[in-house]
């Protein structure tokens, strides 16, 4: 009987995780869902808004997206300081309106993140 009551307890202390992952799946998957490519002609104009974030092609976009979302500042800040996220690009903005390359996009309010795709 004891070994049953454990087996519960042990359930229901990982329910909270499950949930918790679940959430994160689900917060994940609609960032997915609202991924799409651009031409750069069309993201110029957030660019001088200041609100697009260059994301590295080393880091995936949609965990970015989601980091961003949940406002882990400190992963933000060390993807910055170690210039895996961007806010002045202009060399590479000049280059993409030169052939309106397109990008991977996805708004995380306020920002708009993208990526080159590959």
């Amino acid at each position: 009987m004891e070994h049953e009551d454990n087996q519960a307890e042990d359930q229901e202390n990982d329910q909270p995780d499950n949930q918790l992952e679940e959430f994160i799946q689900r917060e994940k998957a609609k960032i997915v869902g609202e991924t799409a490519k651009a031409p750069w002609k069309e993201l110029e104009r957030f660019y001088a808004q200041g609100i697009l974030i260059l994301v590295s092609d080393t880091l995936d976009l949609v965990e970015v997206g989601y980091t961003i979302s949940i406002d882990d500042a400190d992963q933000i800040k060390k993807w910055m300081q170690a210039k895996l996220l961007v806010k002045n690009f202009d060399q590479q903005a000049s280059t993409w309106a030169e052939d309106n390359t397109e990008v991977w996009t996805v708004v995380i309010r306020p920002w708009v993140l993208i990526q080159k795709s590959n």
